[in-house]
């Protein structure tokens, strides 16, 4: 069993996004997965430049984009894996935009121009989106992220198979609030949230790995 993660945030060492990721990589470690995890800032790679190679019927391999450059090696090992972990922040009521480039790279050359839409990926694999966000759970449908988190779910499981998501919600944005702007925030609040509820945030990681290791990825939204 191998799983790819991939992290679609810009602080790639800590915070909340890796931190997530890396528990639900220590989770499907423990159930005997080999896992890796991306760095996607650390790529220098673009999205879908809409050349359209991935679509002409004189192609030699189905599911393959034709863009040469950081990516390139990485999608070719996604073909191999068993599941895919995608973890982003939301920044303004979408991924991050190495995740956006990341997914237009990951999805559309598997997409075919069919009448019944059909993935040209090889077999059907789990995968899940982990996304980590300022705003507080009762604010998610206000703010319409439900439909983000939803369409995105609904692409990756046209694509390779079931897709669970993870919502960390209200995190913690800065280590120290008394240094950047933050009148918006009840910074205590923010501090006692990260230390109560983020740990449990982690397990909820940490366990999403062991269901993705064992293959049993579950319908509903994490929440």
């Amino acid at each position: 069993m191998k799983i790819m993660a991939f992290n679609g945030s810009p602080r790639k060492k800590k915070w909340n996004t890796v931190s997530l990721l890396n528990n639900a990589l220590e989770g499907a470690g423990s159930a005997g997965a080999q896992t890796e995890l991306i760095q996607l800032y650390d790529l220098n790679f673009s999205g879908c430049i809409s050349c359209f190679s991935c679509k002409k019927i004189s192609r030699k391999k189905d599911g393959v984009c034709a863009v040469q450059d950081d990516l390139t090696a990485v999608l070719d090992r996604v073909r191999k894996a068993d599941a895919l972990i995608i973890g982003s922040p939301v920044y303004y009521g979408c991924e991050s935009a190495a995740t956006r480039a990341f997914l237009e790279r990951l999805c559309f050359p598997y997409l075919q121009y069919a009448k019944d839409v059909r993935s040209l990926f090889p077999r059907k694999i789990n995968t899940a989106m982990i996304y980590t966000m300022n705003v507080p759970e009762q604010t998610v449908k206000l703010m319409g992220y439900d439909q983000l988190f939803e369409r995105t779910k609904k692409m990756l499981e046209m694509h390779f198979g079931p897709c669970e998501l993870l919502l960390s919600t209200d995190t913690l944005q800065y280590s120290d609030y008394d240094k950047f702007e933050a009148e918006l925030f009840d910074k205590e609040a923010k501090y006692k949230r990260h230390a109560e509820v983020f740990p449990e945030d982690c397990k909820r990681a940490f366990e999403l790995g062991v269901r993705l290791a064992s293959g049993k990825v579950p319908e509903r939204v994490q929440m």
